[in-house]
């Protein structure tokens, strides 16, 4: 009785009048039911629909937006030399810790892959002195003028100091 054998006439019979009105498949024993045409129609659609937008999207570089930048921004030339430490307008300089570098597409850049490359940014300053914000320029914000600082950020005297003359001495 171990093995298995195969249902009389008149059981088979039986069994087939029962089933007669159920679907051919079950959800329980096939569970397979995903991948239907009509699925499968759908997610060839939703593919196609995708790869013509993307081939739509102008990449040349002519259709970029100008990004709205803080007031505050300033604009420099920055090189990175060994991050944190960077070059702003030939002048030495540090990221901030957890810095944000953005690139054209707004996208986050790590400092690292900018090591020894000149690029044209905005970039905004933390209360420490350090600067914190940088965007990367593209063409069309690179022509935009923008403020840039020449002076020192930290000033140690006065204007009052430049203008005691050399001869008076101390008491």
């Amino acid at each position: 009785m171990g093995r298995w054998q195969p249902l009389p006439a008149s059981m088979e019979k039986f069994r087939s009048e029962i089933m007669a009105g159920f679907p051919n498949h079950s959800l329980w024993i096939q569970t397979m039911n995903r991948c239907t045409p009509h699925t499968l129609v759908t997610v060839a659609v939703l593919a196609a629909s995708a790869l013509l937008a993307s081939c739509a999207h102008d990449t040349t570089g002519a259709g970029y937006a100008v990004r709205q930048f803080p007031a505050a921004a300033l604009r420099g030339e920055m090189v990175v030399l060994a991050p944190p430490v960077i070059t702003l307008d030939g002048k030495a300089d540090r990221l901030s810790p957890g810095a944000r570098i953005r690139d054209a597409n707004n996208m986050l850049v790590m400092s690292g892959v900018l090591v020894k490359q000149k690029v044209v940014v905005n970039y905004m300053r933390e209360n420490a002195g350090n600067v914190h914000e940088v965007w990367i320029l593209n063409s069309a914000e690179a022509r935009l003028k923008r403020p840039n600082t020449k002076a020192p950020w930290f000033s140690f005297g006065s204007n009052a100091d430049a203008a005691v003359p050399a001869t008076a001495k101390a008491p």
